[in-house]
């Protein structure tokens, strides 16, 4: 990618945290259709080292030809409200390659581990003819559910000897994951903990039960194998349907997301002060007031009701 076309997309990826849930998502007139690129989500704990197996993917990739975007969401800036871009630091060597584009978006408070303008992001990514995108969770551990309505699939990372293997159980990693990478296998105890973990896989079902790889980022060991593996769930997935089906019903979440942040944006547009104010100073529930607030915002005519 040229550095014009670089630039207009950082530019665009900037205005999309600013758009309102009814702007439509500015994409490039001669973009390739979304759907294109495969949307690999990674998550897990602070500290399994999910920065440097992403730095190894992406190179792995770029050296099978494969162009690869990166969105990583990290923590917001308490002086800036950006992002700290730990990640883009992490991964700075990267960013001379023309055929990898990396760019870190702040959580703003949002929940569940991804910024809310992540998926939009991607779709910019994918418009802009990315091969691979990879989006890469804040790290929060516990809340990290989000990425897998934002993913072809979902990575979770986990290290030997956090006690990650129980929290995979509880935090609902084991749910949400397509994929489970041990990082660090050469960590004392790291079998051990590979045992324990597919033990806990064993209550899922022989069709949803996710795989279990081990790595070490550091050195790429074990990362080639599990390109290959990515490649391998990618190509099955989209001969089998699944892909096409996981893809649908995240667009009907997005959508429903969306149209409902529309909704309320638009109610309190709509509303004037002496509605509200009206309201607030009658003796009606507080349930009974927003149904007449909203009714008369939609226009059905019984805002006069109660």
């Amino acid at each position: 990618m040229d550095q014009n076309r670089r630039r207009e997309l950082a530019q665009l990826i900037s205005r999309i945290d600013r758009l309102t849930p009814a702007d439509p998502l500015p994409l490039p007139e001669d973009g390739k259709p979304l759907g294109t690129a495969f949307r690999l989500g990674v998550t897990g704990p602070l500290g399994a080292g999910k920065s440097t197996l992403i730095n190894q993917v992406a190179r792995i990739y770029r050296q099978r030809g494969y162009s690869v975007g990166i969105i990583a969401v990290d923590p917001t800036s308490p002086f800036t409200g950006g992002a700290l871009l730990g990640d883009r630091v992490r991964m700075s060597d990267l960013a001379l390659d023309d055929g990898v584009f990396i760019r870190s978006l702040a959580t703003r408070g949002a929940a569940g581990g991804i910024a809310t303008a992540t998926v939009d992001a991607a779709d910019l990514l994918d418009a802009y003819g990315f091969d691979r995108i990879i989006l890469e969770t804040v790290g929060v551990g516990q809340s990290e559910i989000a990425i897998a309505s934002a993913s072809d699939l979902t990575c979770v990372i986990l290290e030997p000897g956090a006690g990650d293997s129980i929290q995979a159980l509880k935090a609902g990693l084991m749910e949400i994951a397509d994929l489970f990478i041990v990082n660090k296998k050469d960590m004392r105890g790291a079998d051990r903990f590979i045992l324990d973990l597919a033990t806990v896989l064993e209550m899922k079902p022989d069709e949803s039960r996710p795989e279990i790889l081990a790595t070490s980022a550091n050195r790429s060991d074990g990362v080639p194998e599990m390109v290959d593996w990515l490649e391998s769930y990618f190509r099955r997935v989209s001969d089998n349907g699944k892909l096409v089906k996981r893809r649908a019903g995240q667009r009907v979440e997005r959508i429903r997301h969306l149209a409902n942040e529309a909704a309320v944006q638009q109610l309190w547009e709509t509303l004037s002060d002496q509605s509200l104010l009206r309201v607030v100073n009658s003796k009606m529930s507080a349930r009974e007031a927003a149904r007449i607030l909203v009714d008369e915002a939609f226009g059905d005519g019984k805002e006069g009701r109660g």
